[in-house]
């Protein structure tokens, strides 16, 4: 049986905290009931995994320097802003949105100039998280018009970013199967 890296396990952990607030937000929707504080777990619980397991496949002192420090101020900077305006826990929160997401992209872009003379190690995840995250990111700060305007075009945002959402899993599977069908090459063990 193939030895399963740190950064793999993280990545399982966070598709299995995603899918449960899914889960949760689908029961929610089903019975009338609000679900957009859920939002508020999945942006940050995101963060701190995808911020986890950049760090886990990051190398480079000075970016793994830049993510141990830019989560702690993320996540202090946010936690003040929800406690001075506790208004923000019932709709989307545009700074959260851009700043979780804006954090885990250039973390991406660091993986990705990593690897431009190296084995493509993590590649499609890594594709699969910028895609998803740059886009749902421009459809998601979107939200607060959206749901202010209770337009019927907003349904096409949110088909659009379940289409990411598709793509993003294409990703992952590909990741998967490179990973646990290849077995030619062992790179992903740390």
């Amino acid at each position: 049986m193939k030895k399963i890296s740190r950064a793999i396990l993280v990545f399982t952990l966070y598709l299995l905290c995603i899918l449960i607030i899914q889960i949760t937000s689908v029961y929610l929707r089903s019975q009338s009931i609000n679900n957009l504080y859920l939002s508020h777990y999945y942006f940050i619980l995101q963060f701190i995994f995808l911020s986890i397991f950049y760090l886990e496949i990051i190398n480079n002192t000075f970016q793994r320097k830049v993510i141990k420090i830019s989560v702690p101020i993320c996540l202090i900077s946010l936690t003040v802003q929800y406690y001075f305006n506790h208004d923000l826990l019932v709709k989307f929160n545009l700074f959260e949105i851009f700043i979780t997401s804006f954090l885990i992209i250039i973390f991406s872009m660091f993986h990705f100039y990593n690897i431009l003379n190296e084995k493509r190690k993590y590649y499609y995840l890594n594709t699969g998280i910028l895609l998803y995250l740059f886009g749902s990111t421009v459809l998601f700060i979107s939200g607060n018009l959206i749901t202010r305007l209770d337009l019927a075009p907003s349904k096409i945002v949110w088909i659009l970013n379940s289409l990411l959402y598709i793509v993003y899993q294409f990703f992952i599977l590909l990741e998967w199967r490179e990973i646990f069908l290849n077995k030619e090459k062992s790179n992903y063990d740390k």
